[in-house]
């Protein structure tokens, strides 16, 4: 079965009074039976890995360069991520995607890097209020899907996350209906790709206005193995209902 996993994404949020709320997380949760991660701006990811460590909350990166190394000013490669104690990154969100231009193969080339650095990454997939209301939601993540993913992949270096653009952030979440669609689609795109050995047991996370209100509900969903959660992961008393719902389910 693939792992569950409830992973924060805290986005350009939080200075050091911030690390109290993954230290409160991390005391309220001391045996999960889930796996958590929290993943900070980049000038709080060597704390928060140093406060963490060897309890139940991992630490990510949220991005990373394709090149291990080189003049690339305001980068970072995934060694210093791993250096600096994560152990997954987030790739391929939309907000990477519409902001600074990545492409899919942009996409592959840092998944590539990450997972030569020993991280997990996090490849998110989605479409656009304008390509859902179009009848393109499942060919744009087909093709997000080819273009973003490395030919060689295991479930420990690689998972996907669909996160509808239209539902980051805004409250709109999709019907179960909906998510079921895509997440299945996903499921079947990858075992037909990697074989089901490999992609039956990638973790599938959905993304989009998670909240303790609704999350339930959303793990019930086939193929649903977690949630890539963000300004709902940024207070513990926000984040642990969706914890416990994953738990649950």
């Amino acid at each position: 079965m693939p792992g569950k996993l409830a992973a924060g994404n805290w986005k350009m949020n939080g200075t050091t009074a911030a690390l109290a709320e993954a230290r409160a997380l991390a005391e309220a949760c001391p045996d999960p039976a889930v796996s958590i991660l929290i993943c900070p701006p980049a000038t709080l990811l060597s704390r928060l890995s140093d406060i963490l460590a060897a309890g139940p909350v991992a630490t990510g990166g949220q991005d990373c360069h394709g090149a291990a190394s080189g003049a690339h000013t305001g980068d970072i490669s995934a060694a210093m991520l791993a250096d600096a104690g994560a152990g997954h990154v987030i790739l391929g969100h939309s907000e990477r995607r519409a902001d600074h231009g990545e492409t899919n193969a942009d996409v592959r080339a840092k998944a590539e890097a990450a997972i030569a650095a020993g991280l997990a990454a996090i490849v998110c997939v989605g479409e656009t209020a304008a390509e859902r209301d179009a009848g393109d939601t499942l060919a744009v993540i087909e093709a997000q899907l080819a273009g973003s993913l490395p030919d060689a992949i295991t479930p420990a270096t690689v998972i996907v996350a669909y996160e509808p653009v239209w539902a980051i952030g805004t409250g709109r979440v999709p019907t179960l209906d909906q998510i079921d669609e895509v997440h299945a689609m996903i499921r079947a795109n990858l075992s037909a790709r990697y074989g089901a050995e490999t992609g039956d047991e990638i973790t599938l996370l959905y993304g989009g206005s998670v909240k303790g209100t609704n999350a339930a509900e959303i793990f019930a969903v086939a193929h649903v193995n977690g949630a890539l959660v963000g300004g709902a992961s940024l207070k513990s008393t926000d984040f642990l209902p969706i914890i416990q719902a994953l738990e649950a389910s």
